[in-house]
């Protein structure tokens, strides 16, 4: 069974990057065809996809976030990071880390975090 968690600080303040960290166990983020997302959902708002990472260290960005995001890993921890720098308060969110993979044109996720709240607030 694949977990997924997501960890970090809740709060960030105004202009600071916001790191979060996904744990991966019970499979390895380097199995081939997987890719490794991190997605959010601002209070009344849907899901957005922000990017992935995948199981060869590509990297994939929303363009609208391009210039202020990034996405790594360390494969020796089974982990990957999400790093978004100069938030403002509209980058409060529930921030999911998932697992998919790419399918006839869409991506297929079987695999979720629970989710973990960041407030960016002075």
């Amino acid at each position: 069974q694949v977990q997924l968690k997501e960890s970090g600080p809740g709060l960030v303040k105004p202009s600071q990057t916001l790191s979060l960290t996904c744990t991966v166990s019970g499979g390895s983020i380097t199995t081939s065809r997987y890719y490794f997302m991190w997605i959010r959902q601002a209070p009344g708002k849907g899901l957005e996809w922000m990017g992935a990472i995948t199981y060869d260290a590509r990297t994939y960005y929303r363009p609208s976030l391009k210039s202020h995001i990034s996405i790594s890993r360390d494969t020796s921890k089974n982990e990957f990071s999400l790093h978004l720098s100069s938030v403002t308060p509209e980058d409060t969110a529930v921030y999911y880390c998932a697992r998919a993979s790419w399918n006839v044109g869409n991506y297929e996720y079987d695999y979720w975090g629970q989710g973990t709240q960041v407030t960016v607030s002075s």
